[in-house]
């Protein structure tokens, strides 16, 4: 819905790095527009988040920002911040770094479109992208997720659910939407900026608010290893739980009732 992040890769010409990419994230730069202490950003905190609804949002920028001068639409100069990252071939970050500039957006694509691209049904948009940039990405992201496959983090897939409403706004039904590997693209990409994003505080000492994702709590985990005991299953390593082993359990059950 929004238009307020950019992706596109590369290969690596470096010939050190054979076989990786050089990758870019950009998203608009608001603070270029909203400055601390003016009566845009006051406004802003007071209003605290956008809000979105099935079929609209409320933003909490005016809408000649959120949806204009923010908003990074094709063919349409816009400020930005940028990531550029170098990954090898096995998705490892080798090298960062940020910019400001200005960006022009040469296509919106939906995921819809990136994956029928990919599966063989090109486009008038995909078409003249398609062996320049959506190839490469794909290249990308397939580096990117055979480091998250090699990490192996805790796996979960739960499915999105799209409203659908009438005319007059009324739900008429609830329905499962569809994820390709066009959507875990741009989350691998969006990832690695994550990644980036840390390394750079970290690389300057910079102090940063962070979320810790802390051990289960003893007594909740021996109740659910009673729990699925009582299924006949087990953890691979009971004494220690790992990403690993309950993503060993969510594979052995998958497709279960």
């Amino acid at each position: 819905r929004d238009f307020d992040d950019a992706v596109y890769a590369e290969p690596d010409t470096d010939n050190n790095n054979s076989g990786g990419w050089h990758l870019m994230v950009a998203i608009a730069d608001v603070a270029w527009f909203v400055r601390p202490n003016s009566e845009l950003d006051k406004t802003a905190f007071e209003r605290g988040n956008s809000v979105y609804f099935p079929d609209q949002v409320i933003p909490m920028l005016p809408e000649e920002l959120s949806n204009g001068l923010c908003s990074l639409k094709p063919k349409e100069e816009r400020p930005c911040l940028a990531v550029h990252i170098w990954i090898n071939t096995n998705g490892q970050i080798l090298r960062h770094k940020f910019v400001r500039g200005l960006m022009k957006s040469h296509a919106r694509l939906t995921y819809n479109q990136v994956q029928a691209a990919i599966d063989g049904t090109l486009d008038d948009l995909t078409a003249p992208l398609f062996e320049t940039v959506i190839k490469s990405l794909y290249g990308a992201y397939q580096a990117l997720s055979r480091e998250r496959s090699d990490r192996e983090p805790l796996d979960l897939e739960f499915p999105e659910k799209r409203i659908i409403l009438d005319k007059d706004g009324k739900l008429l039904e609830v329905q499962t939407r569809l994820r390709h590997d066009s959507h875990k693209l741009i989350e691998e990409f969006m990832l690695a900026t994550n990644q980036a994003v840390a390394l750079h505080l970290h690389e300057k000492d910079i102090p940063c608010i962070h979320r810790i994702h802390e051990p289960p709590d003893p007594i909740k985990l021996s109740q659910f290893k009673e729990f699925i005991g009582s299924f006949g299953l087990r953890l691979s390593s009971p004494d220690k739980i790992r990403s690993q082993d309950l993503n060993a359990l969510l594979k052995k059950i998958q497709n279960t009732s």
